[in-house]
């Protein structure tokens, strides 16, 4: 089924640090579970259900923890942060209106992402916006992959056909208002198990968690 909804209020649900909590909820970063993506969509060949076309992109706010399916309307406006693109809606851009490559090119988008080897919970500081726009990656997807990005989110390989989150990566970025913000995405399978071997699970549905710092500075401790 395609995404039918142009807009969807997604409401995060926060609760005190487990350390039991694959998720890690900390009561301080914005955790979103299972964001359904264009499930209509298939790869290649024939599948019961779904469409061999490509996947439509989709756009998400972080600050009003919205979905935009509508993304001809709201591509050039700071309604967006990020948007889920290309195959299986994995390829995560930052809504920049200076760069080219950014669906929000011409707007008044103000992103720029940069990805950090160092676990979530230990991101306390973003870098300076100078550095930070010397290692703009525009976007984030396949890790490695020929002409796409060198510091994606996830390994796939054609053995397995199946996407592997990188640990232990975190991606520290501008939003399209310019507000300093940290994010780790963490699975694009239905329910997010810490394994997958199905090839055929559901998919995509987007877990991942953020904080974006309000007042304006580089401070993205989230840690107790």
């Amino acid at each position: 089924m395609a995404i039918a909804a142009c807009v969807t209020v997604l409401f995060a649900s926060a609760c005190k640090k487990d350390q039991t909590n694959p998720l890690g909820e900390d009561g301080v970063s914005t955790v979103i579970k299972d964001l359904q993506g264009d499930i209509g969509a298939s790869v290649g060949g024939s599948v019961p259900g779904k469409e061999n076309r490509p996947f439509r992109d989709f756009y998400y706010n972080f600050d009003k923890k919205l979905q935009i399916t509508d993304t001809a309307a709201n591509k050039t406006t700071l309604n967006w942060d990020i948007a889920f693109t290309g195959i299986y809606n994995s390829f995560v851009y930052i809504n920049s209106g200076t760069n080219p490559k950014s669906p929000g090119f011409g707007g008044q988008g103000q992103g720029v992402i940069v990805g950090i080897d160092t676990p979530y919970d230990q991101v306390n500081e973003a870098p300076t916006a100078e550095a930070m726009e010397q290692d703009n990656l525009t976007f984030v997807g396949m890790d490695k992959y020929p002409q796409l990005s060198n510091m994606g989110w996830y390994f796939y390989t054609l053995t397995t056909h199946i996407a592997q989150p990188i640990k232990n990566r975190t991606f520290v970025l501008k939003t399209a208002a310019g507000k300093y913000a940290k994010l780790e995405l963490i699975s694009m399978y239905q329910g997010a198990p810490p394994t997958i071997t199905d090839l055929n699970w559901p998919a995509p549905y987007f877990t991942f968690r953020y904080f974006v710092q309000q007042d304006g500075s580089r401070n993205l401790r989230t840690s107790k």
